[in-house]
């Protein structure tokens, strides 16, 4: 039995970003167990109901070329809480009637300073006077806001840099939380992982290092 079957669980879906491990670090930093899948991983796995919400990771692909990796209309239909970073922002977009266009200008890199609009869950105790400093990396934005979506926080080049539809519990986020170049970037991956998806703290490092250990002894045998 796969000692994680009865633990609360983040679905972390990999489209290539070099830090989607640290997503995946920072969640089980706070206790809850996260995986990370490719979307074919995805898409072949039955879920069970431990599993409280999906990440769509940020990559180096671009949504306004022909060919791209495309968001499963399977993520959608679970009614789980999603949340888009980066190229998982403009995933959401796209999927509901959002348009994303490629900067005229040279690729968006380094530290932007995001501008608080509006109230969300999301963003709880992140901001300091209605300001953050992230770490934005990216060629496109979204510059139509999709459907049932409203803004949350822009940056003087990323108009929607952060969007959420609250009824379905979709949030998309144009930087990326998990490096240690946002500042407060924790609290927003802990506002959707405990007061978004609602898990519950079930999982520790050292429990799972034990098990590791119980295998291979078992395998030595």
């Amino acid at each position: 039995m796969n000692s994680h079957s009865n633990k609360d669980k983040i679905i972390i879906i990999d489209f290539g970003s070099q830090v989607t491990k640290l997503i995946a670090r920072r969640i089980r930093e706070m206790g809850v167990f996260s995986e990370i899948l490719t979307l074919k991983e995805f898409e072949m796995r039955s879920l069970d109901n431990k599993v409280k919400g999906v990440v769509l990771s940020g990559g180096p692909a671009t949504v306004t070329k022909k060919n791209y990796p495309k968001i499963s209309q399977k993520v959608f239909s679970l009614n789980l809480p999603i949340l888009g970073i980066c190229y998982g922002l403009q995933l959401v977009a796209l999927n509901f009637k959002g348009k994303v266009k490629q900067s005229t200008k040279q690729r968006e890199f380094g530290k932007s300073i995001l501008v608080k609009k509006n109230n969300s869950i999301l963003t709880k105790n992140f901001f300091t006077k209605s300001k953050q400093i992230v770490w934005m990396s990216h060629q496109d934005s979204v510059y139509k806001i999709p459907k049932g979506f409203i803004k949350v926080a822009s940056t003087n080049n990323s108009s929607l840099s952060i969007i959420e539809n609250k009824k379905k519990k979709i949030y998309g986020i144009q930087f990326h939380p998990e490096v240690t170049h946002t500042k407060n970037g924790k609290i927003i991956l802990k506002n959707f992982v405990f007061d978004i998806c609602g898990a519950k703290r079930k999982w520790k490092v050292s429990s799972e290092k034990k098990r590791i250990i119980e295998n291979i002894r078992r395998t030595v045998k």
